[in-house]
């Protein structure tokens, strides 16, 4: 047992030395995923259970992140669609995501490193604590400008994408159907997504073995490159974050050229 930790303890410290000699992307997204099958898995009772293991380790990952001067996370931690799960499951995740949320203004994770936090969703469909807390997180670090941590609450990428487009209908000033679909362009449709005014992702990780996006960022991930791991979200591991920038920065991006 002993060697197989200095083994891998080993391994990780070459893995690291090498993504670093390397460049490394400047946004990554993350789809947290795993936690309930984590749950299950551990035999607990109570989901929830999953949800806060996987909240404490968004810690990790922050801290990993900034060691190698990677500028903005985005991380999905509750999707619309999610809303359709039972009810009771719902306000238990909500309650996880609410507490975590208002630990992280006081974490010095975030303090320290200067990371901004911006919730990025349908905010209308949250509980009204939950809408106070995000303000709140929102207003205290809106001053840092070292790090951004985007949190993706009640988000759904083709919902994004539509309510972009409602609005950039809204500010043209034409007399024709056919004039108005004629002026509507890519940077119209940018100007107004959540994500406004931020690069989009390098890279994008899921974690659980899931090979798909479930709607996570659809316009923006044109271009980005994917990794998906098998490790679930509670479990993900400092090596397998730095396999992920590793193949990153083995692949060849062209966009779209």
């Amino acid at each position: 047992m002993l060697f197989k930790r200095l083994l891998y303890f080993t391994y990780g410290k070459l893995l690291e030395k090498e993504v670093k000699k390397g460049t490394v992307p400047i946004h990554i997204g993350l789809i947290l995923d795993g936690n309930r099958r984590y749950a299950r898995e551990k035999g607990f009772n109570d989901i929830t259970m999953g949800h806060m293991e996987g909240a404490k380790k968004l810690d990790d990952v922050l801290k990993w992140a900034v060691e190698l001067g990677i500028k903005i996370v985005t991380i999905w931690v509750f999707s619309a669609d999610n809303t359709k799960r039972d009810r009771e499951e719902i306000d238990a995740l909500l309650k996880v995501i609410e507490e975590k949320l208002d630990e992280l203004t006081k974490s010095p994770i975030i303090l320290k490193n200067g990371f901004r936090i911006r919730v990025l969703g349908n905010l209308e469909i949250l509980p009204d604590e939950l809408k106070e807390v995000i303000k709140k997180s929102e207003e205290l670090t809106k001053d840092y400008k070292n790090h951004i941590l985007n949190i993706a609450i009640g988000y759904g990428g083709r919902e994004e994408i539509v309510e972009a487009v409602k609005q950039a209908i809204k500010e043209k000033k034409v007399d024709t159907i056919e004039k108005l679909a004629d002026s509507i362009t890519t940077d119209d449709i940018t100007s107004h997504l959540y994500t406004c005014g931020i690069p989009d992702p390098d890279l994008i990780i899921r974690t659980s073995g899931e090979i798909r996006l479930s709607g996570f960022l659809l316009w923006q991930s044109a271009y980005s490159e994917f990794y998906f791991c098998e490790a679930l979200w509670p479990v993900f591991r400092k090596i397998d974050f730095l396999r992920a920038i590793r193949s990153y920065q083995h692949r060849s991006r062209r966009f779209g050229k």
